[in-house]
């Protein structure tokens, strides 16, 4: 099993190489992360966006690197640029997809189109991994389900059990956020979660161990497990935690990065490959950690 982001990237430089287009890569920090990338020997890059901005750029800051990458103009046409993008991985030109400067909405709606996009059925869903000092851990789902229910929440599950994989978890523990143990009809979270705990039990959801509700601590703390009476081969040691929607992902997420200070990557799986749908505030290593995340998951 990866520990940590120096075995993750170990793994990931004795792969072949894959290539990120980058949708509207008009903006410094994805043009800084297809370099990390490119000097790591982790992926290859194609810009698509508005040519002029990134051969400046590159002439100004990385002027090695100025006929290194492929660039598809499209100038300052945000919706332009991730059609094109999207378009580009359908004509096998490249493995993933990484937001640059557009909007989320506006490379998710190429992404979902249903004739020219990238749609395969299943529900997509943003995997966090976060670089614990023990271990890495995964949570999921903060940036794209808003109020998932019982069956979006079960694909939730798989993207991020995928995710696992990847990393050499052959058999995740999951665990389903919640602020209680208990099932409470009034806390949709705990309904949810012993819904979905039932089906598991009943063999409906494979290659992982599913519990919940489990509190944060019972799910993340050997002792809060104990003190609390939890004996379950998941509570106190989740690898994978899922949290009940948009707002607990979105808020648990940042809190690593701004308090905990820890090293995270991210990538949405469910659609024909990942993609990256990095923030605007996300530093060049996020996103090139990004891309590593992403090119594992292409396995």
């Amino acid at each position: 099993m990866i520990k940590n982001f120096e075995q993750f990237m170990s793994k990931v430089k004795k792969m072949k190489n894959k290539t990120v287009v980058i949708a509207a890569a008009h903006t410094a920090s994805a043009i800084d992360a297809a370099i990390m990338a490119k000097k790591e020997n982790i992926a290859e890059s194609l810009f698509v966006g508005d040519k002029q901005f990134i051969n400046k750029y590159l002439k100004e800051n990385a002027s090695e690197f100025i006929d290194v990458f492929s660039i598809l103009d499209t100038g300052e046409d945000l919706e332009l640029a991730a059609a094109e993008s999207v378009k580009a991985i359908r004509e096998g030109k490249a493995d993933i997809l990484l937001k640059g400067k557009c909007a989320t909405a506006t490379l998710i709606k190429a992404v979902l189109d249903k004739e020219k996009g990238l749609r395969t059925g299943d529900n997509l869903s943003d995997v966090l991994v976060y670089e614990h000092p023990d271990r890495l851990v995964l949570l999921s789902d903060g940036g794209i389900n808003l109020y998932p229910g019982v069956e979006e929440k079960i694909s939730i599950i798989n993207n991020a059990v995928k995710v696992a994989h990847a990393l050499d978890n052959p058999k995740p523990k999951v665990a389903l956020l919640a602020a209680v143990e208990v099932v409470n009809s009034k806390m949709p979270a705990t309904v949810d979660a012993n819904i979905i705990t039932e089906k598991y039990k009943k063999d409906q959801i494979k290659d992982c161990i599913v519990e919940g509700p489990l509190a944060f601590d019972g799910a993340v703390s050997k002792m809060a497990a104990k003190a609390k009476g939890i004996t379950s081969e998941v509570g106190g040691d989740a690898d994978v935690l899922i949290v009940p929607n948009i707002e607990a992902g979105n808020i648990f997420g940042k809190s690593l990065t701004y308090y905990c200070n820890y090293r995270v990557a991210h990538v949405v799986m469910g659609a024909k490959v990942p993609i990256i749908i990095a923030s605007r505030v996300d530093t060049a290593e996020t996103k090139m950690l990004s891309i590593a995340l992403g090119v594992l998951s292409t396995q």
